[in-house]
């Protein structure tokens, strides 16, 4: 038994469990690369404290979170890529997510492909280096709630509270000057059945939302030079 427990998993074994992993939890981990990269993919709704209806693609909080843990311990992983194609979810646990990857030594690079929307901002932001692709926009809009909201003034607090960490960190980890993401945050022109505004690829770099407009060779790049130039913590 000590023998079973204690055995190296085989190249077939390690392969099964990356194709698990990938299938899963949408994440892979390249082994035969000039640097050993962690791909996270956070795609469909970020899902939080309630489950979701079966039919919604979503990105469990709880796999993501244990995830971040093992990738910045694992002395073995040079970098993080995060590929983001979301359409928001649950504020408190996305907000969570991007808090600890902006908290990573280990080099971080996100890339938003098809959407990033709603708390995919915060999250796009997070990485040490964000990328867009020219197609790919971005949903800013403020908080909103399903479901039964009392009419007090408490809760028109609480709304207010956790916009103001939103904001707060959207702006310490990108360029975006306060005014000009207020104003695209209440625009009322844009929208139809809300408030806000859709930022494409291009127009997010302008306003200084995401750093580079690039794709996958882009942002793989950056974080070889991320790597290479400062080794497995990045300050």
């Amino acid at each position: 038994m000590d023998n079973e427990q204690n055995r190296s998993a085989s190249p077939a074994e390690e392969k099964l469990a990356e194709a698990e992993l990938a299938e899963k939890l949408g994440q892979t981990v390249s082994q035969n690369s000039k640097h050993l990269i962690h791909c996270l993919s956070v795609v469909g709704q970020i899902e939080g404290h309630y489950v979701l209806a079966e039919q919604n693609k979503t990105t469990r909080y709880e796999h993501i979170i244990p995830a971040l843990v093992a990738i910045e311990q694992d002395r073995s992983v040079e970098g993080l890529l995060i590929i983001l194609n979301t359409v928001g979810g649950d504020v408190e646990a996305g907000l969570a997510i991007a808090e600890l990857i902006s908290g990573m030594k280990t080099p971080t690079v996100s890339l938003v492909v098809g959407g990033g929307h709603s708390i995919g901002v915060p999250l796009a932001v997070s990485a040490k280096r964000s990328f867009i692709v020219p197609t790919a926009s971005m949903t800013i809009h403020p908080v909103r709630m399903n479901g039964t909201v009392l009419g007090v003034p408490q809760t028109l607090s609480y709304f207010d509270k956790m916009q103001d960490r939103i904001i707060s960190f959207i702006l310490r980890n990108s360029n975006i000057k306060e005014e000009d993401f207020r104003r695209l945050l209440t625009n009322t022109q844009e929208l139809v059945m809300d408030v806000g505004s859709v930022v494409e690829g291009k127009e997010a770099v302008e306003l200084g939302l995401i750093d580079s407009l690039g794709s996958l060779g882009d942002a793989m790049e950056c974080l070889y030079d991320m790597i290479e130039h400062t080794g497995k913590r990045y300050q």
